[in-house]
Protein backbone atom coordinates (compact mmCIF):
# COMPACT_ATOMS: atom_id res chain seq x y z
CA UNK A 1 0.00 0.00 0.00
CA UNK A 2 1.32 3.45 -0.91
CA UNK A 3 1.31 6.42 1.47
CA UNK A 4 -0.91 9.52 1.59
CA UNK A 5 -2.24 11.20 -1.54
CA UNK A 6 -3.73 14.68 -1.79
CA UNK A 7 -6.34 15.12 -4.53
CA UNK A 8 -6.70 18.66 -5.88
CA UNK A 9 -9.14 19.65 -8.66
CA UNK A 10 -8.18 22.58 -10.88
CA UNK A 11 -9.56 24.80 -13.58
CA UNK A 12 -7.51 27.92 -14.43
CA UNK A 13 -5.40 27.78 -11.27
CA UNK A 14 -1.91 28.18 -12.78
CA UNK A 15 -0.71 30.84 -10.31
CA UNK A 16 -1.96 28.90 -7.30
CA UNK A 17 -0.82 25.43 -8.34
CA UNK A 18 2.79 26.54 -8.83
CA UNK A 19 2.82 27.52 -5.15
CA UNK A 20 0.66 24.71 -3.79
CA UNK A 21 2.68 21.79 -5.15
CA UNK A 22 5.95 22.78 -3.40
CA UNK A 23 3.99 23.41 -0.19
CA UNK A 24 2.51 19.89 -0.35
CA UNK A 25 5.84 18.24 -1.21
CA UNK A 26 7.41 19.90 1.85
CA UNK A 27 4.87 18.38 4.27
CA UNK A 28 5.98 15.68 6.74
CA UNK A 29 5.09 12.14 5.73
CA UNK A 30 6.07 12.74 2.08
CA UNK A 31 2.55 12.85 0.62
CA UNK A 32 2.00 12.61 -3.10
CA UNK A 33 -0.36 14.93 -4.96
CA UNK A 34 -2.81 14.20 -7.76
CA UNK A 35 -4.08 17.23 -9.65
CA UNK A 36 -7.29 16.63 -11.61
CA UNK A 37 -7.32 19.33 -14.26
CA UNK A 38 -10.23 20.03 -16.59
CA UNK A 39 -8.01 21.06 -19.54
CA UNK A 40 -7.47 24.56 -18.15
CA UNK A 41 -6.72 27.00 -20.99
CA UNK A 42 -4.42 29.09 -18.75
CA UNK A 43 -1.58 26.53 -18.74
CA UNK A 44 -2.33 24.87 -15.39
CA UNK A 45 -1.54 21.44 -16.85
CA UNK A 46 1.86 22.58 -18.14
CA UNK A 47 2.70 24.02 -14.72
CA UNK A 48 1.91 20.68 -13.07
CA UNK A 49 4.08 18.76 -15.55
CA UNK A 50 7.06 20.83 -14.40
CA UNK A 51 6.98 18.86 -11.13
CA UNK A 52 6.36 15.35 -12.48
CA UNK A 53 10.07 14.50 -12.21
CA UNK A 54 9.73 14.42 -8.42
CA UNK A 55 7.84 11.14 -8.68
CA UNK A 56 5.24 12.43 -6.23
CA UNK A 57 3.25 14.73 -8.52
CA UNK A 58 0.60 13.22 -10.80
CA UNK A 59 -1.68 14.82 -13.37
CA UNK A 60 -5.07 13.50 -14.43
CA UNK A 61 -6.40 15.56 -17.34
CA UNK A 62 -10.08 15.54 -18.24
CA UNK A 63 -11.09 16.69 -21.73
CA UNK A 64 -13.46 19.42 -20.57
CA UNK A 65 -14.85 21.21 -17.55
CA UNK A 66 -17.30 18.80 -15.90
CA UNK A 67 -17.61 20.16 -12.37
CA UNK A 68 -15.94 19.86 -8.99
CA UNK A 69 -17.77 16.77 -7.78
CA UNK A 70 -16.92 14.65 -10.81
CA UNK A 71 -13.31 15.85 -10.65
CA UNK A 72 -13.10 14.45 -7.12
CA UNK A 73 -14.81 11.23 -8.19
CA UNK A 74 -12.20 10.78 -10.92
CA UNK A 75 -9.45 11.53 -8.42
CA UNK A 76 -10.82 9.09 -5.85
CA UNK A 77 -11.04 6.34 -8.46
CA UNK A 78 -7.43 6.92 -9.47
CA UNK A 79 -6.27 6.98 -5.84
CA UNK A 80 -8.01 3.71 -5.04
CA UNK A 81 -6.71 2.01 -8.18
CA UNK A 82 -3.17 3.12 -7.32
CA UNK A 83 -3.45 1.85 -3.71
CA UNK A 84 -2.91 5.13 -1.86
CA UNK A 85 -3.92 5.38 1.80
CA UNK A 86 -5.01 7.76 3.26
CA UNK A 87 -6.58 10.09 0.70
CA UNK A 88 -7.00 13.83 1.27
CA UNK A 89 -9.05 16.32 -0.74
CA UNK A 90 -8.43 20.06 -0.76
CA UNK A 91 -8.79 23.18 -2.90
CA UNK A 92 -6.00 24.59 -5.04
CA UNK A 93 -6.46 28.22 -4.01
CA UNK A 94 -4.92 28.14 -0.49
CA UNK A 95 -8.30 28.60 1.18
CA UNK A 96 -7.27 25.30 2.78
CA UNK A 97 -3.89 25.60 4.49
CA UNK A 98 -1.66 22.64 3.54
CA UNK A 99 -0.09 22.82 7.01
CA UNK A 100 -3.30 21.28 8.41
CA UNK A 101 -2.98 18.12 6.29
CA UNK A 102 -0.89 16.17 8.85
CA UNK A 103 -3.46 16.95 11.57
CA UNK A 104 -6.31 15.69 9.40
CA UNK A 105 -4.37 12.53 8.59
CA UNK A 106 -3.45 12.06 12.25
CA UNK A 107 -7.14 12.12 13.19
CA UNK A 108 -7.63 8.97 11.10
CA UNK A 109 -5.90 6.89 13.76
CA UNK A 110 -9.27 6.50 15.49
CA UNK A 111 -11.74 7.82 12.91
CA UNK A 112 -12.65 6.82 9.38
CA UNK A 113 -12.71 10.32 7.93
CA UNK A 114 -11.89 13.81 9.13
CA UNK A 115 -13.42 17.14 8.10
CA UNK A 116 -11.63 20.45 8.20
CA UNK A 117 -14.32 22.56 9.86
CA UNK A 118 -14.84 26.31 9.67
CA UNK A 119 -17.58 26.27 12.29
CA UNK A 120 -16.81 23.70 15.00
CA UNK A 121 -14.97 26.30 17.12
CA UNK A 122 -16.86 29.50 16.38
CA UNK A 123 -16.74 31.03 12.90
CA UNK A 124 -13.27 30.88 11.35
CA UNK A 125 -13.60 32.44 7.90
CA UNK A 126 -11.43 35.28 6.60
CA UNK A 127 -12.13 37.72 3.74
CA UNK A 128 -15.64 36.58 2.88
CA UNK A 129 -18.39 39.18 2.45
CA UNK A 130 -21.04 38.92 5.14
CA UNK A 131 -23.65 37.72 2.64
CA UNK A 132 -21.57 34.71 1.62
CA UNK A 133 -20.62 33.91 5.20
CA UNK A 134 -24.27 33.90 6.26
CA UNK A 135 -25.21 31.75 3.26
CA UNK A 136 -22.55 29.19 4.15
CA UNK A 137 -23.27 29.16 7.88
CA UNK A 138 -27.03 28.78 7.56
CA UNK A 139 -26.65 26.26 4.73
CA UNK A 140 -24.86 24.08 7.24
CA UNK A 141 -27.53 24.64 9.90
CA UNK A 142 -30.16 23.69 7.30
CA UNK A 143 -28.19 20.58 6.33
CA UNK A 144 -27.89 19.41 9.94
CA UNK A 145 -31.60 19.91 10.57
CA UNK A 146 -32.69 17.94 7.50
CA UNK A 147 -30.10 15.16 7.43
CA UNK A 148 -29.19 14.75 11.09
CA UNK A 149 -25.49 14.85 10.29
CA UNK A 150 -23.48 15.34 13.50
CA UNK A 151 -21.11 17.93 11.99
CA UNK A 152 -21.07 21.72 11.88
CA UNK A 153 -19.47 22.01 8.42
CA UNK A 154 -20.94 19.52 5.96
CA UNK A 155 -20.22 21.80 2.97
CA UNK A 156 -16.48 22.17 3.49
CA UNK A 157 -14.07 20.67 0.97
CA UNK A 158 -11.02 19.92 3.16
CA UNK A 159 -11.24 16.23 4.12
CA UNK A 160 -9.11 13.16 4.82
CA UNK A 161 -10.32 9.59 4.33
CA UNK A 162 -9.04 6.19 5.28
CA UNK A 163 -8.97 4.04 2.18
CA UNK A 164 -11.31 1.46 3.70
CA UNK A 165 -13.88 4.21 4.29
CA UNK A 166 -13.69 5.64 0.79
CA UNK A 167 -14.26 2.24 -0.81
CA UNK A 168 -17.70 2.18 0.84
CA UNK A 169 -18.84 4.93 -1.53
CA UNK A 170 -20.48 3.89 -4.78
CA UNK A 171 -18.70 6.45 -6.92
CA UNK A 172 -20.94 5.62 -9.89
CA UNK A 173 -23.93 6.93 -7.94
CA UNK A 174 -22.46 10.36 -7.17
CA UNK A 175 -23.66 13.02 -9.58
CA UNK A 176 -23.55 16.20 -7.50
CA UNK A 177 -21.08 19.09 -7.54
CA UNK A 178 -20.03 21.97 -5.32
CA UNK A 179 -21.58 22.17 -1.86
CA UNK A 180 -23.92 19.30 -2.60
CA UNK A 181 -21.03 16.97 -3.44
CA UNK A 182 -19.47 17.64 -0.05
CA UNK A 183 -22.78 17.01 1.70
CA UNK A 184 -23.48 13.83 -0.26
CA UNK A 185 -20.10 12.23 0.49
CA UNK A 186 -20.25 13.06 4.19
CA UNK A 187 -23.84 11.84 4.52
CA UNK A 188 -23.26 8.56 2.69
CA UNK A 189 -20.14 7.74 4.68
CA UNK A 190 -21.91 8.56 7.94
CA UNK A 191 -24.88 6.37 6.99
CA UNK A 192 -22.42 3.59 6.12
CA UNK A 193 -21.25 3.61 9.73
CA UNK A 194 -18.01 5.52 9.26
CA UNK A 195 -16.69 7.45 12.25
CA UNK A 196 -16.25 11.17 11.57
CA UNK A 197 -14.35 13.88 13.41
CA UNK A 198 -14.12 17.62 12.77
CA UNK A 199 -10.76 19.40 12.94
CA UNK A 200 -10.92 23.20 13.30
CA UNK A 201 -9.41 25.16 10.43
CA UNK A 202 -9.22 28.81 9.44
CA UNK A 203 -10.67 29.26 5.96
CA UNK A 204 -9.12 32.13 4.00
CA UNK A 205 -10.76 33.22 0.76
CA UNK A 206 -8.66 32.68 -2.36
CA UNK A 207 -5.64 34.92 -3.00
CA UNK A 208 -5.65 34.47 -6.78
CA UNK A 209 -7.94 33.16 -9.51
CA UNK A 210 -11.71 33.30 -9.73
CA UNK A 211 -14.32 31.70 -7.49
CA UNK A 212 -16.29 28.86 -9.11
CA UNK A 213 -19.41 29.47 -6.96
CA UNK A 214 -22.65 29.90 -8.92
CA UNK A 215 -26.33 30.19 -8.06
CA UNK A 216 -27.00 26.76 -9.56
CA UNK A 217 -24.50 25.20 -7.16
CA UNK A 218 -26.37 26.73 -4.22
CA UNK A 219 -29.75 25.44 -5.41
CA UNK A 220 -28.31 22.00 -6.09
CA UNK A 221 -27.28 21.83 -2.43
CA UNK A 222 -30.73 23.01 -1.25
CA UNK A 223 -32.43 20.09 -3.00
CA UNK A 224 -29.66 17.56 -2.36
CA UNK A 225 -30.30 17.38 1.39
CA UNK A 226 -33.95 16.43 0.79
CA UNK A 227 -33.00 13.84 -1.82
CA UNK A 228 -30.59 12.24 0.66
CA UNK A 229 -33.14 12.34 3.47
CA UNK A 230 -35.94 10.87 1.38
CA UNK A 231 -33.76 8.18 -0.19
CA UNK A 232 -32.84 7.02 3.28
CA UNK A 233 -36.46 7.02 4.50
CA UNK A 234 -37.67 4.87 1.61
CA UNK A 235 -34.70 2.48 1.56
Amino acid sequence: MKGPLIVVPTYNEVSNIRKLIPAVLALPGSPSILVVDDSSPDGTGDAIREFEGTGRVHLLTRPEKKGLGQAYVAGFRWALEQDFDPIVQMDADFSHDPVKVPELIGALSDHDFALGSRYCCGVNVVNWPLSRLLLSYFANVYTRLITGLPVTDATGGFKAFRRDALVKLDLNEIRSDGYSFQIEVTYKLFRAGCRVVEIPIIFVDRHAGTSKMTRSIVWEAVWMVWRLKLSNLFR
